[in-house]
């Protein structure tokens, strides 16, 4: 068995590490590095909240999940109902749609993600679905399908519902979910304003209530929340030189600690983990020795990318090791286990990926092998 010790990359589970003098003054929240999958920190994370606003982002994912199978178009058009029209009337944040209006889906996404139009959302609801009630079956559905288990959906917009309700944790998995499937639509979420060319008066132009995103820090997302029941809510996302951090909060006592605590556990993130790139699809791993093969060496790869990420100042205690049987024999097939890749920290094994071949290594000839057997016997050379 070979061992090759690689000084590099990886990284542990450093969920011991958090620092524990850290809080956030939030009901309940979760910070979650986007590339490693890796949760920073955490509070009451699985707690039953009223997602509010929030609710929106499924909203928009069964939308562009629409899209993206080509069973609706940006440019298709909904007729605003009396039911959507009403919301616009109730004191409910609005999009300012009217009765008969004609509007494409994209202005109906729009008015939902950036002016957060409760009546945008009843109407993409029932074009989509018919009424709302079947919509948000689609959602919880879909909810349920991602992994989000503690999530039910009654409404599309997230108005006041005892049967609308989630989790920090699963909006951060509806979070990821949207960044990570709908890359081209997740821009969305970045605009800073939104103009409706209203009828019976002047267009109406309304900010993105997202306030990290009129901060110098980087944030492209994700979408705001209030109910008296909650009080005030966000997810929220930035991204600093090519780090995603995607955070969840609720429960915040007003608009200014929402902003201020939102953007706190984000730079704490920022400021207090590296995210690590361990292995990326486009590159090959490592090359190992082949024995009685077409080609010397194999190169190999892992199945998906690894990034880890790790408290800053920690990479001194971090090893590599990289087990195989060496030199591989031929015939080798691609994707074939041929090693792994064990991490640890300070002598304890943290983690253990299989590593796999690249490409298929045909086996040589009978009177090749038995010319390399011999030099091997004689020479001790592979």
């Amino acid at each position: 068995m070979k061992k090759i010790l690689l000084i590099l990359f990886i990284i542990f589970n450093f969920s011991t590490l958090k620092a524990a003098e850290f809080n956030i003054d939030a009901k309940t929240a979760i910070l979650q590095d986007y590339l490693s999958g890796e949760i920073l920190y955490e509070k009451d994370a699985d707690m039953s909240i009223y997602p509010a606003s929030m609710t929106k982002i499924m909203t928009s994912i069964i939308a562009f999940d629409l899209i993206k199978k080509g069973q609706l178009d940006l440019d298709e058009k909904f007729i605003v109902s009396e039911n959507a029209w009403r919301l616009a009337n109730a004191g409910y944040s609005s999009m300012f749609i009217m009765v008969g209006d004609e509007v494409s889906v994209e202005n109906l996404l729009r008015g939902i993600i950036v002016a957060s139009g409760n009546d945008a959302c009843v109407t993409l609801a029932e074009g989509i679905a018919g009424s709302e009630e079947e919509f948000a079956v689609m959602m919880t559905s879909k909810a349920q399908e991602i992994g989000m288990y503690n999530t039910n959906f009654s409404n599309a917009s997230g108005i006041n519902d005892p049967d609308n309700y989630s989790t920090a944790r699963d909006i951060l998995i509806m979070s990821e979910y949207l960044i990570k499937n709908f890359p081209d639509f997740y821009k969305y979420f970045a605009e800073k304003e939104f103009t409706w060319d209203r009828t019976g008066g002047d267009p109406i132009t309304q900010g993105n209530r997202n306030p990290l995103l009129y901060k110098n820090m980087g944030a492209d997302g994700i979408k705001t929340g209030y109910l008296a029941v909650e009080k005030y809510s966000l997810a929220s996302s930035l991204v600093r030189k090519g780090r995603r951090l995607i955070a969840v909060g609720s429960g915040f006592n007003s608009k200014t600690s929402r902003s201020k605590q939102s953007a706190r556990l984000l730079t704490y993130g920022l400021t207090n983990f590296d995210t690590i790139e361990i292995y990326n699809k486009n590159n090959s791993f490592y090359e190992l020795d082949v024995w009685l093969g077409k080609k010397n060496t194999v190169k190999t790869h892992f199945d998906t990318n690894v990034y880890k990420t790790i408290q800053k100042a920690r990479l001194r205690y971090l090893k590599v090791i990289l087990n195989y049987d060496g030199p591989l024999k031929a015939p080798i097939i691609k994707d074939q286990k041929v090693g792994e890749v064990k991490i640890f920290y300070k002598d304890d094994l943290i983690e253990t990926l299989d590593l796999l071949a690249s490409e298929n290594i045909q086996e040589v000839n009978k009177f090749t092998k038995l010319v390399r057997s011999i030099n091997f016997l004689i020479w001790g050379d592979v």
